[in-house]
């Protein structure tokens, strides 16, 4: 499965079967949306939706949409604390376990993780100021899921105009005992290419 990164907490999960869109909200933060009539539509806040693409999941709960399997973890909102404002997924392909994180409170009790499960691919936001996930929360979240990939996203770029500012990457790969690595326009989610190690990908804002 192919990744690429828009800007915010936007993301694009493809393969040449299906397209899943990730929280194109990207509108609001001065960019333009990239979701297709065709594409299934996933957004991890309840309330900040839009009526695009084919299917749109927006709640908790179990899904089968086109051989991928999607489910929606209720999980407390950054914001305002409350349970259940902000939804976690897990999604799986082709024996492909995914997880994406949207603005939460990091600290997921047992429960919810036991639903996630074994994960491969963890996207999270780092950018925090009392917005969203934190770099230390983040950093905390990936030690409990243990991924066997982190793609963070909703840091610091210019050319994306957030409601509140947030802090730069390097907050959290220093949160990581990360060093600085290149970033990369997309990345292929290979299970041949996955090792116990926890590894770093940044991806470049994509324009295509």
């Amino acid at each position: 499965m192919d990744i690429k990164y828009y800007g915010a907490n936007c993301v694009r999960l493809s393969d040449k079967n299906i397209v899943l869109v990730v929280d194109d909200n990207l509108e609001n933060h001065g960019l333009k949306n990239i979701t297709k009539q065709d594409n299934i539509c996933i957004f991890t806040d309840p309330k900040n939706h839009k009526n695009r693409g084919k299917f749109i999941i927006n709640s908790p709960g179990e899904y089968e949409i086109s051989e991928v399997s999607v489910t929606g973890i209720p999980a407390k909102d950054q914001l305002d604390q409350k349970d259940g404002g902000s939804v976690v997924y897990k999604i799986v392909h082709n024996d492909l376990i995914i997880a994406v994180v949207g603005h939460i409170n990091p600290d997921l009790n047992d429960d919810q993780l036991e639903q996630l499960g074994l994960v491969d691919l963890l996207i999270l936001p780092v950018g925090g100021n009392g917005y969203t996930v934190d770099a230390h929360g983040a950093s905390q979240l990936v030690k409990k899921m243990e991924p066997k990939i982190v793609i963070p996203t909703h840091y610091s770029d210019p050319a994306v105009k957030y409601e509140v500012p947030q802090a730069d990457i390097d907050l959290f790969l220093k949160e990581m005992g990360a060093a600085e690595q290149s970033f990369q326009d997309s990345f292929k989610l290979k299970e041949s290419e996955l090792s116990d190690k926890t590894r770093l990908v940044l991806l470049n804002l994509s324009k295509s």
